[in-house]
C-alpha cells in the first residue's frame, strides 16, 4: 500500500481518499491481523519501563526516542540500550510481577472481535518475549503468535546479552515475519497497526499498515500513514460495518 504513495504528482484529496478507503477495505478482510505492542497494545515501552526499574530511565528513553523515530538502526539502538540496563533475570521476573504492562484502552476488544471473525492476531514486537508472552495471555493470543526478542542470562541470571538471530532483532526485521507467515499459513491480506517507523516499513510486505497514536504519536509515521487512528475503537467500529 505504501508504494501509493511514491507517485510523483501531489496527491489529491481524490486520491487519498480512494487510498485510504483501500486501507479500510483491506482491514475488514484481512485474514490476519499483525499488533506492534511497546506503546500499541500496551501503554508503554517495555524497554523503557525495564530501564527505569534498573536505575537508568532517562539514558534509555532518549535512545528508544531515536530508534522509534528512525533515526539509527533498531539493532544498534537494542544493543547499546541493553548495554546500560544489564538487567538479571530477577529483575525481569520482579519488573513483570510488580509493573505488569497496562492494556491500551480498546485492545482486548478489538482482539476479541477479530477472533470472533476467525482472523487470525499475531503480536510482533521489538520488545522482550517474557513481556509479550504476558501480554499475549491476558489477550488470548497463543504463544507461537508471538514473535519478540529474548534475552540471554548466564546460568547465575546475570544478563547475558539477547538472541541476535531473532528476525525482530533488526531494523526491517517485522517484515521478514509477516514474509514468513504469509509463506507458513498462506495468508493473502496481513495488516500491520503500529506505532512507530519498525511498523511502517513492515508494509510491504504487509497488504496495508494502520498507524496508532493511542499512546504516542510519532510525526514521521503519521505523516505516512495512508489510514492513523488515535483509539482502537475506531478500528473496531469499522469491523462493524461488516
Amino acid at each position: 500500500m505504501l508504494k501509493l504513495l511514491s507517485v510523483s504528482h501531489p496527491r489529491s484529496p481524490l486520491h487519498t481518499m480512494a487510498t485510504l478507503s483501500q486501507t479500510k477495505e483491506l482491514f475488514r478482510r484481512a485474514e490476519a491481523v499483525c499488533f506492534d505492542v511497546d506503546s500499541t497494545v500496551i501503554k508503554e515501552e517495555g524497554i523503557d519501563e525495564l530501564a527505569k526499574f534498573c536505575g537508568v530511565g532517562d539514558a534509555v528513553t532518549e535512545m528508544t526516542r531515536k530508534a522509534m523515530g528512525g533515526s539509527m538502526t533498531f539493532k544498534t539502538a537494542l544493543t547499546e540500550r541493553l548495554s546500560i540496563i544489564r538487567c538479571s533475570r530477577e529483575q525481569v521476573n520482579k519488573l513483570i510481577t510488580d509493573h505488569p504492562p497496562q492494556l491500551t484502552p480498546g485492545i482486548r476488544e478489538l482482539v476479541d472481535h477479530l477472533h470472533q471473525r476467525n482472523i487470525k492476531v499475531f503480536l510482533i514486537s521489538g520488545g522482550f518475549r517474557c513481556i509479550v508472552e504476558h501480554v499475549a495471555s491476558q489477550l488470548n493470543i497463543p504463544l507461537d503468535h508471538v514473535y519478540a526478542n529474548r534475552l540471554k542470562f548466564y546460568f547465575n541470571g546475570e544478563y547475558a546479552g539477547f538472541d541476535e538471530t531473532q528476525p525482530t532483532a533488526e531494523s526491517g526485521g517485522k517484515g521478514k515475519v509477516i514474509s514468513l507467515l504469509k509463506e507458513q499459513h498462506g495468508f493473502k491480506t496481513v495488516v500491520m497497526i503500529g506505532d512507530g517507523a519498525t511498523d511502517l516499513e513492515a508494509c510491504p510486505p504487509a497488504s496495508a499498515f494502520i498507524g496508532f497514536g493511542g499512546n504516542v504519536i510519532r510525526q514521521q509515521v503519521k505523516e505516512r500513514s495512508l489510514w492513523y487512528v488515535t483509539s482502537f475503537g475506531e478500528l473496531l467500529k469499522e469491523l462493524e460495518k461488516i
